[in-house]
């Protein structure tokens, strides 16, 4: 695809601080993180980090049945602040160097390799086919989707030209939605933030067949022209990908309308959002709460 920029090695500083401030002492909680980036072909972790307080008195990290790596820990003292800091530092290698979108599969051949078969290869990519908590698959988003896959036409191809039109046809309103929105109340309100344009999109080629994932993570943004780069100003950000048989997972970010390349984090990847909130968990007591976040992605020299 002769519009894709290539761009050089860059490595990335990423602190996510989540604190929580409860109306009442939380007595005990039991919490589980997805907090903690894994490396992955393009993706090289350095560093990383976490910081809870007040201390946990058990934590232990286990890997999901996604390849994601979860911290489960435990709080038994009252407390009525919850601070959890992530710190890493990662390498990004360009991904997309000699794409060409024309060379994937045509839609419906990777459709068909991902419909059961008695005596054919599985591909565990199958997972990734079915509706999940978060995304139906739906008449409506179908027939929304076959604007882009006409007959013949590559995933890859398809897949581009579904993120264009997404990013051309909803509007980002960060006060639209909330976390728990499912994909087809966003896609009817064409309305939402990065994690809600990432789930439509999902939606979407499910809806015809393909297989279709969440992933989260941390985007790299340019302060405006002559100011200085604000720490803690950023956010998490979330985007989707595509599987083409030939030639593998296609990460897309429909808020943004680019492939996701060197200034994308990938923190997590699952079915939707709501396998990988960043905590989760059971508490005793609390009542109320406030949740501050502040997002860091700074570039090292």
């Amino acid at each position: 695809m002769s519009d894709i920029a290539l761009t050089k090695l860059t490595t990335l500083a990423v602190q996510h601080i989540t604190t929580y401030r409860y109306a009442h002492p939380v007595e005990l909680a039991q919490q589980r993180a997805v907090a903690s980036p894994s490396s992955y072909p393009w993706q090289t972790v350095h560093a990383h980090e976490i910081a809870i307080q007040p201390a946990p008195s058990h934590q232990h990290m286990r890997t999901d049945a996604f390849g994601n790596r979860v911290l489960h820990f435990m709080l038994d003292v009252p407390h009525e602040t919850m601070c959890l800091s992530a710190s890493s530092l990662v390498t990004l290698q360009p991904r997309w160097h000699g794409f060409d979108a024309a060379r994937s599969l045509p839609w419906e051949a990777a459709a068909q390799c991902l419909r059961y078969q008695a005596g054919q290869p599985f591909h565990r990519e199958t997972e990734f086919v079915y509706a999940s908590p978060n995304v139906a698959l739906d008449a409506e988003m179908r027939a929304y989707a076959q604007g882009s896959f006409g007959p013949g036409v590559t995933v890859a191809a398809g897949a581009i030209d579904l993120m264009h039109r997404i990013h051309a046809d909803f509007a980002y309103h960060s006060e639209a939605t909330e976390v728990h929105t499912p994909a087809r109340e966003a896609f009817a309100l064409r309305s939402g933030v990065c994690q809600d344009f990432a789930q439509v999109m999902i939606g979407c080629l499910r809806s015809l067949g393909l297989a279709a994932r969440y992933v989260s993570g941390y985007l790299l943004t340019d302060p405006p022209p002559g100011e200085a780069r604000l720490l803690g100003a950023d956010a998490s950000h979330a985007w989707a990908g595509v599987w083409c048989p030939t030639l593998g997972w296609i990460d897309l970010d429909p808020t943004n309308d680019v492939l996701a390349d060197t200034r994308h984090v990938t923190l997590a990847i699952a079915r939707d959002y709501s396998d990988i909130p960043l905590l989760h968990g059971v508490i005793v007591g609390g009542g109320e709460h406030t949740v501050e976040v502040q997002v860091s992605v700074v570039p090292q020299t």
